[in-house]
């Protein structure tokens, strides 16, 4: 046979195979997106498919990725494709799939009554040929049989009905049950990742490419997964609470819109409660904790960036923001609790919350806005100082300028967190948790002057207020109710206006953020 015949003969083979290949991706994709549909509750595991149920359905298109996958490795390495396998899948595969073989093997054996010993040997004996098979072998064995044992292993216990739907599953000392339909979209989505990745390497022909095919497929499932959640999180509060939003909303008469959930509060004298005092409370809190936060987490940062020598102390306030940053909401509330309170009347008050959000929100506006100057580059300070600009006046109309989109982006994620912050408002500002209209703090309106120190002063701020996320506990958690007729409907809005909330002050950032941008580039 010439040389000719045999090349065009291997690119037919390869075409054939990579056609079956990415046909195995995009039924793995598949699989794992009605898996989520099911895990999310939209669809159930008994529903009849061409009449089997889904989760048998499930188990048929498992064993046939499963056997796939195989397929694809065993081809390889027999030479029936044109492939570039590595010698060995590499440590990173052989370590994911020896803890996934001896999670298996633990779990079915203390199904059939094994006891702890007998569980980890069986365990640690699939996990051990799971490493050499992976580790051992050529790429195109290592990274697939293991693969496709496992969903083929899956897909038998559910076409068999082993698990699926009715199946619950006690767990002894744990005091929890498992019930199929969890354990059945959680099986589907772990083995049609494990399938996607493997039969996208062979895609790739394995090697180098196939390792980036089988990352790319793998990450796109991954972040797929978690917008899908995120939107359907979205969805689902929005179709929950928009009946409590637009409750007595109408347009014309006395005035050009009438929106009584917004502009009432819950009092007993309102006709339709309403959220306004706690949606004025949120509002001026977030303003009061971004105007505290920002101005001295960008000031801290110029020092640190621009004026500080870099060393021990710097790299000790880098640990400290750090850790501040991930410390839990609970610690800023009882430091507020025990140390701004009493500073501010000795009682729950709207600047006790402001501060204490701020003190929550500037561990991040440092980090950013530190990492936003120092992303500056030198060739802009170079130009300014050869021009005989002071240094001060180089921060302030050059670097900072070209900082500022990379400190609004750190605002912003800064702002989505303390927003929905609930532990630090019950310990620092929560008043009344059904408040009258009335009770809705008038900063601006509130503000006096006098002759004797401190000259200004505004009640409003020292007055304890409710907020969204306090109200929202409250009703859930605690149960109370008041005159609310419907409580459920009237959770579901406020939780809607929060979220809606949380998205006009990313939309404004955001708009910022695109407002500098544009002007740096002009």
């Amino acid at each position: 046979m010439s040389r000719a015949t045999q090349t065009a003969l291997v690119r037919d083979d390869r075409t054939v195979y990579e056609a079956v290949a990415g046909t195995a991706v995009g039924l793995s994709g598949v699989a794992f997106a009605v898996g989520l549909a099911a895990l999310l509750g939209v669809i159930a595991i008994d529903d009849p498919v061409a009449g089997f149920a889904l989760s048998v359905v499930f188990g048929a298109v498992l064993l046939a990725l499963g056997a796939a996958v195989v397929g694809f490795g065993v081809a390889s390495r027999f030479g029936y494709v044109d492939a570039a396998p590595q010698p060995s899948a590499g440590i990173v595969a052989a370590a994911a799939f020896t803890g996934i073989w001896f999670a298996v093997g633990a779990t079915v054996s203390g199904a059939v009554g094994l006891g702890t010993g007998g569980r980890l040997g069986v365990g640690t004996v699939l996990g051990g040929i799971a490493f050499a098979t992976t580790a051992l072998s050529r790429e195109d064995i290592g990274a697939t049989v293991p693969g496709g044992a496992v969903a083929g292993l899956c897909g038998l216990f559910l076409v068999t009905g082993v698990v699926g739907p009715g199946w619950e599953r006690a767990l002894a000392g744990y005091n929890a049950t498992l019930f199929g339909d969890t354990v059945v979209p959680v099986v589907v989505l772990f083995a049609s990742l494990v399938t996607g990745w493997s039969a996208a390497k062979a895609y790739g022909g394995f090697g180098a490419r196939g390792r980036n095919v089988g990352a790319y497929v793998l990450i796109y499932l991954v972040v797929c997964s978690i917008l899908t959640v995120l939107v359907g999180l979205v969805a689902f509060v929005t179709v929950n609470g928009l009946t409590g939003l637009f409750n007595g909303f109408g347009v014309g008469g006395a005035g050009l819109v009438s929106w009584p959930f917004l502009t009432n509060g819950a009092g007993l004298l309102a006709d339709i409660p309403g959220v306004f005092p706690a949606l004025v409370g949120t509002v001026w809190l977030v303003i009061g904790a971004v105007l505290f936060a920002v101005p001295t987490g960008v000031g801290a940062a110029v020092f640190l960036s621009e004026y500080a020598e870099q060393g021990r102390f710097t790299g000790a306030v880098e640990v400290a923001t750090n850790g501040l940053w991930s410390t839990p909401s609970i610690v800023f509330g009882l430091f507020g609790a025990a140390f701004l309170i009493p500073r501010f009347g000795n009682q729950k008050s709207l600047i006790a919350g402001m501060f204490t959000l701020g003190f929550m929100l500037l561990p991040l506006v440092l980090i950013t806005s530190r990492e936003a100057i120092l992303a500056v580059p030198d060739e802009y300070r170079d130009a300014s100082a050869a021009l005989g600009v002071s240094k001060w006046q180089t921060i302030r109309s050059v670097v900072l300028p070209a900082a500022i989109p990379g400190v609004t982006t750190g605002v912003i994620l800064g702002v989505g967190r303390i927003a929905g912050e609930t532990a630090p408002i019950l310990l620092t500002m929560g008043g009344g948790v059904l408040p009258a209209r009335s009770a809705a703090p008038d900063v601006l309106g509130g503000f006096q002057l006098s002759a004797s120190p401190p000259f200004v002063s505004n009640p409003a701020l020292l007055e304890a207020t409710s907020a969204l996320p306090y109200q929202l506990y409250a009703l859930i958690t605690a149960g109370l109710s008041g005159n609310i007729q419907n409580p459920q409907e009237y959770a579901w809005g406020l939780a809607l206006t929060l979220l809606l909330v949380v998205l006009v002050f990313y939309a404004i950032g955001i708009a910022t953020r695109y407002y500098f941008r544009q002007k740096l580039h002009q």
